[in-house]
């Protein structure tokens, strides 16, 4: 969250609205309506930040420059503090994510450690594991070539976090554009194959995930991808 780059567009937003919304219950016409769902959103989004405000004077702030009384801050104050604010999300945040990598890369190092055991899966030097589900006679892609299939992608504790399958639509991409771990898979399998592939982290999306996605740092992975056609480059 960029608290400054928040804070110009919600003073922009409340600007156009004229107004904050009534301090009573009543929200009576467009304008206080409008203000409120403002006011709903920024505090949606600092208290999904973590950032920790008091309403009373956040609030005071913006009725001081809205209503253009005399701030009890200087312009110069209030950019040091909210500089000052941004370092230290920042650096939460950094913690965090070091905490969530380090945990992502122990619990998929032992379910991988366990899953290697299982019959039918297979282990290659790269750490990828797969096991086949039905097999294809169709051709095997290369790196260059495109490709068509159809995959879901869950964490390995069963949450789906993406499927070609429910968004009524195959993916269709350059074999050579994606994470190692399906570039080394797909080109193992045959037009028509079905398999399970599990994915390391570090042939998936590494340490820093997807960022802004649902993939966190050294997330270990599990698909089910379709070959259903290969496009020779």
């Amino acid at each position: 969250m960029k608290i400054r780059g928040t804070a110009v567009v919600f003073g922009i937003m409340l600007v156009a609205s004229t107004a904050l919304a009534a301090e009573t219950s009543g929200l009576k016409t467009p304008q206080d309506k409008a203000s409120y769902a403002i006011g709903m959103d920024m505090g949606n989004s600092l208290k999904k930040n973590g950032v920790d405000v008091n309403p009373d004077a956040l609030v005071k702030g913006i009725k001081d420059v809205l209503t253009s009384q005399k701030t009890d801050l200087t312009d110069q104050e209030a950019g040091t503090i909210l500089t000052e604010l941004q370092k230290e999300m920042q650096g939460k945040r950094q913690e965090k994510m070091k905490a969530q990598g380090e945990k992502n890369k122990t619990d998929g190092e032992a379910f991988l450690a366990e899953n290697m055991k299982k019959e039918g899966v297979k282990t290659l030097p790269s750490g990828l594991q797969y096991k086949v589900i039905a097999e294809g006679k169709g051709k095997s892609p290369s790196a260059t070539d495109t490709v068509t299939v159809q995959y879901t992608g869950k964490f390995i504790d069963g949450t789906e976090f993406d499927s070609s399958l429910k968004r009524g639509q195959a993916a269709t991409f350059a074999l050579n554009s994606v994470i190692k771990g399906w570039t080394e898979a797909l080109q193992l399998m045959k037009e028509g194959s079905k398999w399970q592939l599990f994915i390391p982290s570090s042939i998936a999306y590494g340490e820093t995930g997807t960022v802004g996605g649902p993939i966190g740092p050294n997330a270990t992975l599990i698909f089910e991808v379709e070959l259903v056609s290969v496009q020779a480059k």
